[in-house]
């Protein structure tokens, strides 16, 4: 799991605010880029920025000051607030701007999000704000009657592969992140989820790490002290197992995974899988898969009976693919035969 320390931008300073409301604004930190630099001396890869001027008034604001950032820091930035079409998030990106996040303009504007999506893949990723489960926008001003999971399964269909969840009730409270809305958010959608929202301590880093998300953004805490932001790098950073799997999911949130017998060397079948069906999958011995056509979880000998035990994985050169080498009980493919591999096209 990785590790988003924040970074809130009103009138060009560092600020952090409580349940989104503005008039609760105070200042955090002197300086944006000395903010960000501190964060990368700690360990820090990437960092979360918001233009909250941007948000208020539908355009980007701050995104000069943001643009230093990505520019002189030497880390990887993520930044929301404002962008409400294409011309914006060519400037972000053209800035050396990492990901872009759509807000209010993904759940206003789905086709907007789409075509975001088609252009630039991984690097778009959609915030999705909830008051009591249901989507908030214009810098949480206004409430929807869409529940956050309905809109994240649309932004899933529209080829969105990064979704950053914030219950606004948690925000810069400490009380910790609402552990149950995301959990059901990880188990309705295969796409890469980032929690955001009431994190307080180390605690709350392994619970987020338990459900297996890809990254975890942390605010106040680090301001206020109750975080070491390198106690909280080192421990999200790997799995359970050692492991680091989100290097593996950097450019989808879905990933091929080739089985293959491992006495034999045959190739038995083509599944799909995402971060958490593979650390499943490392945790368990046998193989798990995320289903495209269901969207949820699948593990395989479940039905059939024939199980797969995992006796090695490896990705290829652009860590994109996976090959597992598996030890397969029966037949792999739902025919009945050995392998899904027997039909002869030439």
């Amino acid at each position: 799991m990785l590790i988003f320390p924040a970074i809130d931008i009103q009138d060009g300073a560092c600020v952090r605010l409580i349940k989104g409301d503005f008039s609760t604004a105070h200042k955090v930190a002197a300086d944006p880029l000395e903010t960000a630099l501190s964060f990368r001396a700690a360990g820090a890869e990437w960092i979360h920025m918001v233009d909250l001027d941007g948000a208020r008034e539908g355009k980007p604001v701050n995104d000069a000051l943001i643009a230093g950032v990505a520019r002189k820091s030497g880390l990887r930035v993520e930044v929301g607030g404002g962008i409400r079409d294409i011309a914006a998030l060519e400037r972000y990106f053209a800035a050396g701007v990492s990901r872009c996040i759509l807000g209010s303009a993904a759940l206003k504007n789905p086709e907007f999000a789409g075509k975001a999506a088609a252009l630039y893949g991984g690097r778009i990723a959609v915030g999705i704000d909830a008051v009591d489960g249901y989507v908030a926008a214009e810098g949480w001003l206004e409430v929807s009657r869409i529940h956050y999971i309905e809109l994240a399964k649309r932004m899933e269909a529209l080829g969105v592969q990064y979704l950053i969840f914030t219950d606004i009730s948690r925000d810069g409270t400490l009380t910790g992140p609402n552990i149950e809305q995301l959990s059901a958010l990880a188990g309705a959608v295969s796409c890469n989820i980032i929690a955001s929202g009431g994190i307080r301590d180390a605690g709350h880093i392994a619970q987020l790490k338990a459900l297996r998300l890809y990254g975890a953004i942390c605010g106040k805490s680090l301001y206020a002290g109750t975080l070491a932001l390198t106690d909280a790098v080192t421990l999200a950073a790997t799995a359970a197992d050692g492991l680091a799997l989100e290097r593996f999911f950097e450019k989808s949130a879905l990933i091929p995974a080739v089985i293959q017998a491992h006495g034999s060397g045959e190739v038995l079948m083509l599944a799909y899988m995402n971060q958490g069906a593979l650390a499943r999958t490392i945790e368990d011995g046998t193989t798990w898969f995320w289903s495209r056509s269901r969207g949820e979880y699948w593990h395989k000998g479940d039905t059939s009976g024939h199980v797969q035990q995992v006796r090695g994985i490896l990705a290829d050169c652009d860590r994109d693919t996976l090959l597992i080498k598996v030890d397969q009980t029966g037949a792999a493919c739902h025919t009945g035969s050995y392998s899904c591999f027997f039909n002869i096209v030439c």
